[in-house]
């Protein structure tokens, strides 16, 4: 038997793009049922220059793009695309601008339990910080997201108020960033095959085609 697929994803959870290129991942994965695939994610910072605490949404756009109807605009059109991959993207409802150091140190931790796990806390992230609205640097958030993704909340809360983590999370970004992770999604394939974006899932088709294969490639 050959070995599994090894499909790395950089991603943040307040990445609306990156939600997005998770539904495409599953349509691509799903369209070669014969490949089997290892996906791990890992952990990238839009702006890790927000506090702790978080920001205000509101002022922290206008403050980003100056212009309430070019977000307007951008939040439509998102909320568009959105929907056409069956996820509810109510940008209305997002109050706080977070910063998350903390929901991506869960997620490291929920890869101990396997990648299924994984996979399963940063959809509950995605979903608590798009369409419920929630602060997702809130322990209380993560903890309720790793619940309903089938982890041990308890054990969580424990590791979150701790250091545990801390640094090598910011590692890892820093490491991302080094290697030229410039925005997510950024999906590399086999180590040696990268697609930067969410592309339709039949770019990732071919992708991953192109992984099990010979050929070294950098799509953009």
């Amino acid at each position: 038997m050959s070995a599994p697929l090894t499909i790395d994803v950089f991603a943040d959870p307040v990445c609306p793009w990156c939600w997005i290129g998770k539904r495409r991942l599953e349509a691509a994965l799903a369209a070669r049922p014969d490949v089997e695939a290892v996906v791990r994610w890992l952990p990238f910072q839009l702006d890790p220059t927000i506090p702790a605490e978080g920001l205000d949404r509101a002022e922290y756009l206008e403050n980003k793009f100056g212009d309430d109807e070019k977000v307007r605009a951008m939040h439509e059109q998102l909320a568009a695309v959105g929907r056409d991959e069956g996820l509810a993207l109510l940008f209305a409802d997002i109050e706080r601008a977070p910063n998350t150091l903390d929901a991506h140190r869960a997620i490291r931790f929920a890869a101990e339990e396997g990648l299924v796990a994984q996979g399963a806390l940063i959809e509950q992230l995605f979903e608590a910080y798009f369409t419920e609205g929630d602060d997702i640097s809130d322990h209380a958030v993560i903890e309720r997201a790793a619940e309903e993704a089938g982890l041990d909340a308890d054990t969580l809360r424990e590791r979150l108020e701790s250091d545990e983590d801390v640094e090598l999370v910011r590692e890892e970004i820093q490491r991302a960033r080094a290697i030229g992770v410039e925005g997510v999604p950024c999906f590399i394939f086999e180590n040696k095959l990268v697609v930067m974006g969410a592309h339709p899932p039949e770019v990732l088709v071919e992708a991953m085609d192109r992984a099990l294969g010979d050929e070294d490639e950098t799509e953009e």
